[in-house]
């Protein structure tokens, strides 16, 4: 009997070791997207008032957590019975950040149309109604994210047993929203914890110094995450592209991978920014 449950014990530890090994492997080739990912989020878990930053980040998290609960199993199903389809999810998915990214980009450069649009919408949202919006917003761009994290972390387990794939992928699951989450968490209260170190210090001496450095850094860093988080959605969109259609992995071979990424990202973003705005204009043609 004893020598039974040692066996066990032992088993466990083997498997629990395999676990560790293969997830040390899927983190480091997820490390690329859960940059972007961070990126990507702080810039939208920003521009809420003080009060509203942790709630909204917390709801963002959640749903964040809720993506995984359901991809992680649809995901090992699929990759098991019907493979296919994961790359026709990550090409649809590829075209929704691509999106994203240029209509940022085309706001930018076209910011007194855009700030009139979001004027216009600003009367007929509350604040509440806004904030659900973004949060909203947040949710699917980290679900399409999430699917890239999950199917990479469960590529790198394809040949391993079941249990070692469900494991390894569920916990680079876990890891990639606390992760990417608690430091997104620390970037928006930067600020206040300058405050408190001006406070604390009487204003005077090194705590007050770096008090102030971390109540100016904030904006900036929002501005440059703001940038960083566009450039990601494009980068991440071209690499879905090129990664899972062969006519594109193959297209260019001599070009750097992220400039051809980028550029098969602009492009599908250009194309879907295009056909919603068409699409949009005929369903109000329709309306009339």
């Amino acid at each position: 009997m004893a020598s039974g449950i040692f066996a066990i014990l032992d088993d466990i530890a083997s498997l629990m070791d395999d676990v560790s090994v293969a997830a040390k492997v899927a983190t480091r080739k997820t490390a690329g997207i859960l940059g972007d990912d961070l990126a990507v989020n702080a810039e939208k878990a920003t521009g809420f008032l003080a009060s509203r930053e942790l709630p909204v980040l917390w709801a963002i998290t959640k749903g964040s957590l809720l993506n995984k609960l359901i991809i992680v199993p649809i995901a090992l199903l699929l990759n098991a019975f019907f493979p296919i389809a994961i790359k026709v999810a990550l090409v649809l998915g590829g075209f929704y950040l691509a999106y994203e990214g240029v209509e940022k980009i085309i706001e930018y450069f076209f910011h007194h149309e855009a700030a009139g649009h979001e004027a216009a919408e600003a009367v007929q949202l509350s604040a509440s109604e806004a904030e659900k919006a973004k949060i909203k917003s947040a949710i699917v761009t980290d679900f399409i994210l999430s699917v890239e994290i999950v199917i990479i972390a469960l590529g790198s387990v394809l040949e391993a047993e079941l249990v070692t794939q469900i494991l390894t992928v569920s916990i680079v699951a876990i890891l990639a929203t606390i992760g990417v989450y608690g430091i997104v968490a620390l970037i928006v209260r930067m600020d206040d914890a300058g405050f408190k170190l001006i406070k604390h210090s009487g204003n005077k001496g090194a705590l007050s110094v770096l008090g102030g450095l971390l109540v100016k850094a904030l904006p900036l860093i929002i501005r440059m995450l703001a940038v960083v988080g566009t450039i990601a959605l494009i980068l991440v969109s071209g690499g879905i592209f090129v990664h899972n259609i062969d006519f594109l992995h193959h297209l260019l071979p001599t070009w750097p991978s992220f400039i051809k990424e980028a550029g098969i990202g602009l492009l599908a973003g250009l194309l879907t920014v295009g056909v919603v705005t068409v699409s949009k204009k005929i369903v109000a043609l329709v309306k009339r």
